[in-house]
């Protein structure tokens, strides 16, 4: 997992880390045993150096990189900020390489294959990304790839920059150009039609050994692969060891929703407020029952540092209100439970929210038993 939070992420519009809030970031990656942190863009500006570099000098159990175009400042940028990796790039592509690069595809070769030699010749390990590799022409693809493997190149990242690969068509790529390198390959996927996290799936699938994945999804227009999903799905659908504390994920997704100011929706997969909430009385019945019925079973709330929610509302059924009650020191009758139910429905439907204290009113109203006025009776 090859964590671009501090890089991509931060690309976010209107997104912007202070010093302090990229250490933070980084050290609780780096404590969760994230692989490799991307920690920024160290030609960027004089405090974005200082911050890849304090990162680069403090990380203890991850690989830390500093993202470099193919030009020689922004190499010998990332090069002194201290990282173990750097990571070079540029367009491939035909419409970024005439109306973004101004470059010839001859350009673009000699450029890449020049930043991965520098990077070699100081000792650090280099990946090289061909800079929208889905909307590339295959044989110039092939051509990049080769040329930057001769040069010595350790990663070759297959960005999906505009977000318009499907996981079929993504994992045929990666397949493709495993076949003309002996580097490890990664991938880049982002988020413009919902696809990202499942071309990133797709794409270990397919034989690639590394992902690029954000906080929470955030990044360039619509986002990056999330980490929370790529680390989950490969945890808990694939059951695979990643060595991550997946029990930090719930923490980590809040100290990033915090600084970078992007709110996560309710809804959002593993870390979304609703993510292992039910309010349906058939879906909570079942759980209360049994976890593995409406949930996946393989990812539990106590995986990511999550609890469980029951919801009350218009669409609550009986047992999602009787352990509610019974929760906060209730002893309801059959009767009581039915009474109180119908109220929470009625107060749901008008969309009004029912917390503990709504709930207590009602169970007031109707008359049931609190567990203190039952130890005063017997006293």
């Amino acid at each position: 997992m090859f964590d671009t939070t501090l890089r991509d992420g931060e690309q976010s519009p209107r997104t912007s880390f202070s010093y302090e809030e990229k250490r933070d970031i980084a050290a609780t990656l780096d404590d969760m045993g994230t692989h490799v942190i991307e920690a920024g863009f160290p030609v960027n500006s004089d405090a974005e150096f200082e911050a890849v570099a304090d990162i680069a000098a403090s990380a203890d159990n991850s690989t830390t990189c500093g993202l470099a175009r193919v030009v020689d400042k922004d190499i010998e940028a990332a090069l002194d900020s201290g990282v173990d990796m750097v990571h070079t790039f540029v367009s491939t592509s035909d419409v970024q390489l005439a109306d973004s690069m101004h470059a010839s595809r001859e350009e673009a070769v000699e450029r890449a294959v020049r930043s991965v030699e520098r990077v070699r010749d100081a000792g650090v390990e280099v990946m090289f990304s061909p800079m929208d590799a889905t909307r590339t022409d295959e044989e110039f693809l092939i051509e990049v790839v080769e040329a930057v493997s001769e040069a010595g190149v350790d990663w070759i990242n297959l960005p999906d920059t505009c977000g318009v690969a499907t996981p079929t068509r993504f994992a045929r790529m990666v397949r493709m150009v495993r076949e003309h390198t002996d580097a490890r390959i990664d991938v880049h996927a982002h988020d413009d039609f919902g696809l990202a996290s499942a071309n990133a799936m797709a794409g270990f699938e397919a034989g690639a050994a590394q992902a690029q994945v954000s906080v929470n999804g955030i990044g360039e227009r619509a986002g990056n692969a999330a980490y929370e999903e790529v680390v989950m799905a490969a945890e808990s659908i694939y059951g695979v060891d990643t060595g991550i504390d997946t029990t930090r994920i719930t923490e980590l997704a809040r100290i990033v929703e915090k600084a970078s100011d992007i709110p996560i929706p309710a809804n959002k997969p593993v870390v979304g407020q609703n993510a292992f909430s039910h309010e349906s009385g058939i879906h909570a019945a079942g759980v209360i029952e049994n976890a593995d019925t409406f949930e996946p079973g393989v990812m539990t709330p106590e995986m990511v540092g999550a609890t469980r929610e029951f919801v009350l509302g218009k669409h609550t059924g009986t047992h999602s209100v009787r352990k509610r009650l019974t929760d906060i020191g209730y002893e309801p009758t059959d009767a009581e439970v039915r009474e109180v139910t119908r109220r929470v429905k009625d107060y749901g439907a008008e969309k009004e929210r029912v917390n503990d204290s709504t709930l207590e009113a009602f169970a007031r109203e109707v008359g049931v038993t609190h567990e203190d006025e039952r130890e005063e009776v017997r006293a």
